[in-house]
């Protein structure tokens, strides 16, 4: 009897490229794709010190694209770890407000905004969860004069990722250092759109895609959506905004730049209304916050505010967030993924929002963006309160999507209509 042929793997035009060739794909999508950088304009740029050879390249796509200069912030994990362990009780109420007010200043003065996530997601797993929400409290107080120019994209931004090796190794547990940190860079690429023959083309067929999903939200006009499992573990109705507006496969930013604020982004999203949110959801991911992480969620809401919040690991930081303010209760976004994009076939868990969100569909917790409201740009706080927009120091996005979630639209007199079935677009 002979021997079966086994096939060996198809190796692509990309396989072939080398390391280095992949990555300077991956800056020049950042900065044509992502930031949509244009001449005579100044970047600011963040990003862990493992980021490095990613920074350069990006720093040379950057400049030969017509940067007026480039202007690099690295983070590095131990030292922010140095901070819980050995810092006085009074470092976790202090953020540097000087910092962020110049931050504001250069978004102002025409700058865009690149981030580069990568740092491990299990980084304070262990530290005091009261000391972690201080912080994030007043990191995101002293932030908030910059964060409100990026939620209604005033500015062009941009996130990307690298690989590091702490996060490599939550991802791929079971493969060696060097082996783990390889996989999540092929899955960054793969994931990130760079692996056809002209990466920069098929990101502008890929947005034109999510805009034609968009379009047909905005022509529906519904009410509510309607998401609920097979299980009944999840029974949610998310009331839309008055005079909302999808968004997806990117933006126009005030400054006139048109983005893609995520690499990469396979997501519908909008609005909710702040006081129109009732029912039960449970995640179907864990969630990763500011280096802790958040196991099986479960919150009940009633009237748009969550009254009931479980999870098997991190409740105590889940509610400390939570907590941060009002509006930290309450929705400020509503996203549709199908469960056939690329990143959930992939079956790879991320433990890293920028990835997870893009797998499967997903609500935030805290500030709504104003442009997914028709005029909302040009609307004050009251003005966009009055439509529903919520509004919080906080937006965090965690993941509620799956093959056993069906989602309905939901019109003004209760005619439904049906959106996703087993987590696919019908």
């Amino acid at each position: 009897m002979s021997s079966p042929v086994i096939s060996a793997p198809v190796r692509t035009r990309f396989d072939a490229l080398s390391f280095d060739e992949k990555l300077d794909r991956l800056a020049e999508v950042a900065v044509k794709i992502g930031l949509g950088l244009r001449e005579g304009q100044e970047m600011l740029l963040t990003a862990p010190m493992e980021a490095l050879p990613l920074v350069r390249r990006i720093t040379e796509h950057a400049y030969k694209a017509g940067a007026l200069l480039v202007t690099t912030f690295y983070g590095d994990d131990p030292s922010v770890l140095a901070r819980y362990k050995y810092a006085g009780d009074a470092s976790f109420d202090y953020a540097p407000e000087w910092l962020q007010t110049a931050i504001a200043t250069a978004f102002r003065g025409g700058a865009a905004r690149m981030a580069i996530a990568g740092a491990n997601p299990a980084l304070l797993a262990g530290q005091d969860p009261a000391k972690i929400a201080r912080a994030n409290v007043a990191a995101s107080k002293a932030s908030k004069p910059a964060m409100e120019l990026i939620t209604r994209h005033e500015i062009n931004w941009t996130i990307v990722a690298c690989a590091t090796p702490e996060w490599a190794k939550l991802v791929f547990p079971d493969e060696a250092a060097d082996a783990a940190v390889s996989k999540l860079w092929e899955a960054i690429f793969k994931a990130s759109r760079i692996d056809g023959d002209d990466p920069v083309a098929q990101w502008k067929e890929h947005g034109a895609t999510l805009k034609r999903r968009v379009d047909l939200l905005n022509a529906k006009r519904f009410h509510s959506l309607h998401f609920r499992s097979q299980d009944g573990t999840t029974d949610l109705t998310v009331g839309l905004a008055d005079e909302h507006l999808w968004a997806g496969g990117g933006t126009t930013a005030g400054n006139g730049v048109y983005c893609q604020p995520n690499i990469p982004t396979e997501e519908c999203f909008t609005t909710p209304h702040k006081d129109r949110v009732d029912g039960v959801v449970r995640a179907s991911k864990p969630l990763s916050h500011q280096g802790s992480l958040i196991e099986n969620i479960s919150v009940r809401f009633e009237s748009g505010k969550i009254v009931e919040a479980h999870a098997t690991a991190g409740e105590d930081v889940l509610n400390r967030l939570i907590a941060t303010d009002e509006g930290a209760r309450r929705l400020g976004e509503v996203a549709l993924v199908p469960h056939s994009s690329p990143i959930s076939e992939s079956g790879i868990l991320f433990w890293n929002t920028l990835f997870d969100e893009n797998a499967a569909s997903h609500i935030a917790l805290g500030q709504a963006y104003s442009t997914c409201l028709i005029g909302g740009e040009k609307m004050g706080e009251e003005e966009l309160a009055k439509l529903g927009a919520n509004s919080s120091l906080i937006h965090v996005d965690w993941m509620i999507g799956s093959a056993a979630i069906d989602v309905d639209g939901v019109h003004a007199d209760g005619a439904r209509e049906p959106l996703m079935r087993q987590g696919e677009w019908v």
